[in-house]
């Protein structure tokens, strides 16, 4: 991940941090000019009621941001690009596709090149168009100017900030949104990347694991604690397709379909990394990337998934680089590449055994597949907010992590953002949905490949 240099207006916030392959310098001031603002080609993911989910893989270079589009209309954006842009190429791909407003903003974690947007598209949602719902974040803080902006804009506007934690769950109109990480307590001293938020989002048979940057340490507490119930039918590689993720264990555990990587045809980094596309061909996982497919967008009636890129490229993962690059922003048309099943054969827990098991358990069963009741949209209120115990006294960590006692955990606070000495966004866990159901498992031969279709 790239770090910029922190400016003088959050020195406050200056924590030494060394991440390995994070180097980066501050931003200048972006330039418009006139091919900036030139609309891509539109594309089929508008907001609208349909009978069907759409995620868009958004081609954003050495960063990520993911816009998902469910059958009601509602919208999550997941990250917003790097920072030497300041989100552009994600904001130019939002008003190209008439998204008119973002009702949930997830924050994988606070490295600059998935929060770089973050700061512009929520004062132009809050000043131009139909506003933010609420931004769920990790809770972790970052000593950049990026990171700084983001939080002002949050102020400003004063949209609702949640902590968020594997076990909470967002309210997203027909599609079941979970958080799997970060886990309580946080991994490794609290290190963004190994305490990313991770999303295992559900629309009919089809299933998406996002992992943000997760590394080794929080992927293998992820498969301890799931196990199979992280069987996906997308996996998004983890950090970039960096070595250090998208391991042999959540491979095997997830058992994705098919497989998607946000990263640099020039990466600086090498993602994605040889040693990943070995693992991925090793198990014959088509595997798509934006540097060479462009924007990819999958859309599923919850029983197959259609699959449209910006280009035709070779989608074998040893494949990958004979693909011709492909720049952020481009408008060419997208065009149906694929159509697979989603449905993984298997037997699906029924949900009278789940509340069986969590009504007779300890409820330290994965997932708080306890949890039965829907509550409101995200535009209206967030009521029935999960409480959580708050801490005995305000306090902050070394990673500048907020805690204050007179407000629970499960609440927002009222009013402006609190940062005392540094401190990351007002603590909170957003509201809990619809539980995580199980997902079937799909059949493989020795070699990995597929043979449920």
């Amino acid at each position: 991940m790239q770090l910029e240099a922190p400016s003088l207006r959050v020195g406050c916030l200056v924590v030494a941090i060394v991440l390995a392959g994070c180097v980066g310098t501050a931003p200048t001031p972006a330039t418009e000019t006139a091919a900036s603002r030139e609309r891509p080609t539109p594309s089929p993911v508008t907001a609208g009621a349909t009978d069907t989910a759409t995620v868009n893989f958004i081609n954003t270079g050495q960063s990520e941001s993911t816009l998902v589009v469910g059958p009601t209309g509602e919208t999550m954006l997941v990250d917003t690009g790097h920072f030497s842009d300041d989100g552009e190429h994600v904001l130019a791909s939002l008003r190209a596709r008439d998204i008119d407003r973002i009702d949930y903003l997830v924050v994988s974690h606070n490295d600059a090149d998935h929060i770089g947007g973050n700061a512009a598209i929520i004062d132009y949602y809050e000043t131009e168009a139909d506003g933010i719902g609420a931004i769920y974040d990790p809770g972790i803080a970052a000593s950049t100017r990026t990171y700084g902006e983001y939080l002002d804009a949050v102020e400003e506007h004063d949209v609702p900030l949640y902590e968020t934690r594997a076990g909470d769950s967002i309210p997203f109109e027909g599609v079941g949104v979970s958080a799997l990480g970060p886990p309580e307590p946080y991994l490794d001293n609290r290190t963004r990347n190994e305490n990313s938020v991770v999303l295992k989002l559900e629309y009919g048979e089809t299933t998406y694991l996002l992992t943000g940057d997760a590394e080794a340490d929080q992927e293998a507490q992820l498969v301890e604690r799931y196990g199979d119930r992280l069987r996906t039918t997308v996996l998004k590689t983890g950090h970039h397709g960096s070595t250090t993720s998208t391991s042999p264990a959540l491979l095997d555990a997830a058992s994705p379909r098919r497989v998607v990587v946000s990263s640099a045809y020039d990466s600086e980094y090498g993602h994605p990394h040889p040693d990943v596309l070995l693992r991925l061909a090793s198990r014959s996982i088509p595997t798509y990337w934006t540097a060479t497919h462009g924007d990819i967008v999958l859309v599923t009636d919850g029983q197959s998934v259609t699959v449209r890129t910006r280009r035709a490229a070779p989608t074998g993962p040893l494949e990958l680089r004979d693909g011709a690059p492909v720049a952020p922003g481009n408008g060419s048309e997208l065009a149906v590449r694929e159509t697979f099943l989603a449905r993984a054969r298997g037997r699906t827990e029924p949900i009278d055994r789940i509340t069986e098991r969590c009504r007779n358990s300890d409820r330290t069963a994965p997932l708080s597949r306890c949890e039965t009741r829907r509550p409101g949209r995200a535009r209206s209120a967030h009521a029935g907010v999960t409480q959580r115990p708050s801490t005995t006294g305000p306090r902050n960590d070394a990673a500048g992590h907020c805690r204050s006692a007179d407000t629970p955990r499960g609440r927002r606070r009222p009013g402006a953002v609190q940062r005392p000495t540094g401190a990351t966004c007002a603590p909170a866990h957003g509201p809990a949905s619809t539980p995580m159901s199980n997902t079937p498992q799909i059949k493989t031969n020795s070699s990995g490949v597929n043979t449920s279709e």
